[in-house]
This record gives C-alpha cells, structure tokens and sequence, in this order.
C-alpha cells in the first residue's frame, strides 16, 4: 500500500501543478483509505506535503513570471494566521466529523471546477487589499481545519478579485497554498505527531509530479482538464460520504455523479441534448416571467 501511495502522489503533485490546487482533496484522503492513517495524522501529513509540494511547484511559474507577488503576500500573511487557528481548533474535533466536513468541501470545489473559471485577463487594476484580506483569512481557518490547501478556492478568488489571468491566480496560488499549509501544519504539531518518514516519501513523489505538471500546464486545455478533474473529485467525496455516512448515500452520490458525467459528455458530442432543452424552457419561463 505505501508503493500504491506513492504512485498516487505524483497525480496529487500533478494537479497542484498544472490547477494551482486540489493537492489536500486528493492526499487527505489518499493518506486516510490508502495509507491507513487516522483522519487526524492524515490532515496533518497532507498539510506537509502540500505545503512542501507547492513551494517546489511555484518555482516554475516564478520564473515563467506567473506570480503576482504583492497579492501572494496579503493573501498568504492573512491565510497563515486563519490556518494556524483553524489548525488549533482542529483538534477539538472528531476525525469522522473532519472527514464528512472535508466530503462537503470537495463537492463545493467539484462543482466549482463544473462550473468553470472566467479568465478576466485584468491584471494591472488594484486589487482590493481589505476583500483578499478578509477572503485569506477564511481560506486559511478552512485550510487548517481540514487539511485543505484552498487552491479551488484561490484561484477563483485571486481571478475575480485581483484581476488575475488564470495562469497568474495558479501561480499565485501555490505561494499562498505553501505559506498557509506551514502555519497550519505548525497548529497541528503543536498537539500532535507525525510519521517522518512516510511523509518524506510521499513528499518526495508529490514533488515530482508538480514540476511535471508546471511543465505540462502550457500544453493542456486547463478548461477541460479541470471539467475532468472536477467529476474525479465528486466521485472520490462519494467514497468518503460511503465510508463515513452510510453506504446508500455514497452509492447515491456515486451514482449522480455517473450520469451527469455522462449526460455532460454526450451533450457535448451530440446535438440532441434533454439537459440543453432543460436548460432552454427554464431560460424561456423565466423571461416570460
């Protein structure tokens, strides 16, 4: 299971890499169901090796210029201080209860990825410092919590309120994503310990794949990609509502979550479409009304 954890961490390095995120809704539970670590030791190992992955990861879109240094500090500042609270407090809290919070997160960041990212392509306005302020501190609590980077929430947010390109909010991200994953680590080792040596070599593979994903982020479609990853995501928070709700509502989860998968994918292959007509007559009652 360790050689299966390792193989799987490339893939977590490889979506930092290449979305600026999804790092912690990959390890948490990679860690959890593959590695057999408790909830508790498997968020504190993720922030590590996010927090680690995403310093490599950043590397390639700073020499690329994809960074945007003066809002990677308010964000990072304001979302280490939310992490390492969030990362306090987490100990308060049953694993189980982590595990289904971290669950409802990943289909909010899924649905976010469904639902695409609009690159505004405005980077010279000035960001509104007391907005990033506000949105890092409550990124970070959620971080520190649950062991979340906050990439899927980052992206958007640096996008929309700081006028980034897309490419720019990935790289930026990843430097707000390292920072905050260190000080919530720090919240969590203040009453905890970790195993070293399995976090080194998942680490060390998850670093691995994030370079390769800075490299590869210029060939793919990001679009598409993250409609890909998106669905992978809400299928893997089904697993987790399995293993700790009940089976019936993961197998109902997993199941939606096939046929939209597959009612999406044929829309967009065939003209003959029942969701773009949904779509349509809800569009039409709606200026009738």
């Amino acid at each position: 299971m360790i050689a299966l954890t390792i193989v799987l961490a490339v893939g977590v390095g490889i979506s930092l890499g290449l979305l600026g995120g999804g790092g912690s809704i990959l390890t948490v539970p990679l860690l959890t169901y593959v590695a057999g670590l408790d909830p508790q030791h498997a968020i504190t190992m993720s922030l590590l090796v996010v927090g680690a992955t995403s310093t490599i990861g950043a590397i390639p879109h700073a020499r690329a210029e994809r960074v945007q240094w003066g809002v990677a500090g308010v964000f990072g500042l304001t979302a280490m201080t939310g992490a390492y609270a969030g990362g306090r407090l987490a100990q308060f809290i049953p694993g189980a209860v982590l595990l289904i919070a971290f669950a409802v997160l990943m289909i909010a960041a899924a649905l976010a990825m469904l639902h695409g990212r609009r690159d505004t392509g405005v980077g010279d306005r000035r960001p509104p410092v007391v907005k990033i302020a506000v949105v890092g501190v409550g990124v970070g609590v959620v971080s520190g919590l649950v062991g979340a980077g906050g990439g899927f929430l980052l992206v958007p947010a640096l996008s929309l309120l700081a006028g980034l390109p897309i490419p720019t909010a990935v790289g930026t991200s990843l430097v707000v994503i390292a920072a905050q994953s260190y000080s919530g680590l720090a919240g969590h080792l203040a009453s905890g310990n970790l195993d070293w040596r399995l976090a080194a070599m998942v680490t060390a593979a998850a670093v691995v794949g994030a370079l390769l994903g800075g490299r590869l982020i210029g060939r793919i479609d990001p679009s598409r990609l993250r409609r890909a990853f998106g669905w992978m995501v809400l299928f893997i928070a089904s697993l987790v509502l399995a293993e700790e709700v009940h089976p019936a509502l993961g197998a109902t989860a997993a199941t939606l979550t096939l046929a939209a998968a597959i009612a999406t994918i044929a829309c967009g292959r065939y003209g003959h479409c029942p969701l773009r007509r949904l779509a349509n007559l809800t569009a039409t009652r709606r200026a009738a009304a």
